[in-house]
């Protein structure tokens, strides 16, 4: 540090690199305890240059039970470190309905409100918040008449979900008999428990990220490995349909240095990245086929836009599998799809049906690309919504093409869980729905209403 700051650099600066550089050291010691270590090099760092510029550090462990986070923006990486069954609710001036802190809050079942913008500063003072996250509604030091309104309205909601709890182990069927398999969306193995107390019937999608997001540096093979074995023997028999890593845009890791995008979400992402970074890739691959041996592993590959991407994949995992056996490590195969969130995806459907085991509708995505409206800009909120006929017809024109080839077609989408929206996918020949593990005893009461129906 001494050293950068004779050279010039300020003292931040300084700290910063060379913590940087300490941490790669111990990051290349192949031993598990010493790369651990690197993680520390980087706390100290962080708590140096804190002090250097008077800045107490914002600690999630320590928040109180029901407290309101409220911030101007929250890293993904911090709030899933957080005590999540700790928190309240989360209120936020930036992000969506379908950003990743959104995403993790949901999946909690924690109210959250976000794309508030300036109007964060007014609850600065406030010493109690009403949230709504149905409404999006956020009420500062709200009145006796409004504090009894949100109590009934808690109440009911509790005796709502008691009401459902009838349907966990219920398996949905459709009037023919078809099973429709209700699956949980999850990011760690900590959601797990939330995901089988609702019910879940297996993971319709593991996002990775998170687990290369909780360290300083990339995860190993065998740390992955152990994670994905662990999620196939959990939900053993159910399948579980991991997401190889999806990042770029509003998800940047340690380790992966990223290019300078002024727009990242049509940029070097998900699946792009993966095949560009075959070092990253392989030991996700690898890593994948050693957990098939435990359980229904499925894999799916984000953001593809071309049959090339599939195909090289494939190749990719018949080199890996042809490693493991050379070294006598045990593995088993597994189905790979692809999610369908680029409206080049949904052209060439037909195509790439004919190349894949399933399709997993990513509506979030899918309706961002399809109405050109950044889901993270709450000024075009109101056209990142799934209902718009040109979103609808996307999901509709890739269902048609995935039952036409006899390939399983599900949803990921926050919109799978949606009550009122369940009806029509079904009705298009979906067979999965994944959603957040709050809303899966809700769609079960929801297909087995329409199955009595018929």
């Amino acid at each position: 540090v001494e050293r950068l700051i004779k050279g010039g650099d300020d003292a931040v600066s300084a700290v910063i690199a060379a913590a940087s550089t300490i941490a790669a050291d111990f990051s290349a010691v192949d031993d598990p305890y010493l790369n651990a270590r690197a993680d520390d090099v980087h706390a100290v760092g962080r708590q140096i240059c804190l002090v250097l510029l008077g800045q107490g550090e914002v600690n999630l462990e320590t928040i109180p039970q029901g407290a309101i986070l409220i911030a101007d923006d929250i890293g993904a990486w911090d709030l899933a470190r957080a005590p999540l069954k700790r928190i309240g609710g989360v209120v936020c001036g930036h992000g969506g309905a379908t950003s990743h802190i959104a995403i993790i809050a949901r999946s909690h079942g924690i109210p959250a409100v976000l794309g508030l913008g300036d109007r964060i500063n007014e609850l600065r003072a406030a010493k109690e918040v009403a949230v709504d996250g149905n409404a999006g509604h956020v009420i500062a030091d709200p009145d006796e008449a409004t504090r009894s309104d949100f109590n009934k309205r808690v109440e009911a909601a509790a005796q709502e979900r008691a009401g459902l709890k009838v349907f966990k182990s219920v398996t949905p069927k459709r009037a023919d008999g078809t099973v429709i398999e209700v699956a949980a969306n999850i990011g760690s193995l900590e959601e797990i428990e939330a995901a089988q107390e609702a019910g879940a019937m297996g993971v319709g999608l593991f996002r990775t990220e998170l687990l290369f997001m909780r360290h300083m540096h990339l995860p190993s093979e065998d740390m992955q490995a152990e994670t994905y074995s662990a999620l196939a023997r959990a939900f053993a028999p159910h399948s579980v349909i991991v997401r190889t890593l999806d990042i770029g845009g509003d998800k940047p890791i340690a380790g992966i240095e990223f290019p300078d995008e002024e727009n990242p979400f049509l940029g070097w992402r998900g699946i792009r990245m993966c095949l560009d970074r075959p070092d990253i890739f392989k030991k996700q691959l690898r890593a994948l086929l050693r957990a098939a041996v435990h359980g229904n592993i499925k894999v799916m590959l984000p953001m593809v836009s071309e049959i090339a991407e599939v195909t090289r994949t494939r190749a990719l995992v018949d080199e890996c599998a042809a490693e493991l056996k050379a070294e006598g490590v045990e593995h088993a195969s597994f189905d790979l799809g692809v999610m369908i969130e680029t409206p080049a995806a949904v052209l060439i459907a037909p195509a790439l049906a004919k190349e894949v085991a399933f399709f997993s509708i990513g509506t979030n995505d899918l309706t961002q690309y399809i109405m050109a409206a950044d889901r993270l800009n709450p000024t075009v909120a109101k056209l990142n919504d799934v209902t718009n006929p040109a979103v609808m017809s996307a999901i509709e024109l890739t269902a048609k093409a995935g039952v036409a080839a006899g390939i399983m077609v599900g949803m990921c989408g926050e919109a799978a869980g949606r009550p009122d929206l369940i009806p029509a996918f079904i009705g298009m020949g979906l067979t999965e729905l994944s959603m957040s593990p709050a809303s899966i005893q809700r769609a079960k009461k929801t297909i087995a209403a329409i199955a009595a129906e018929r």
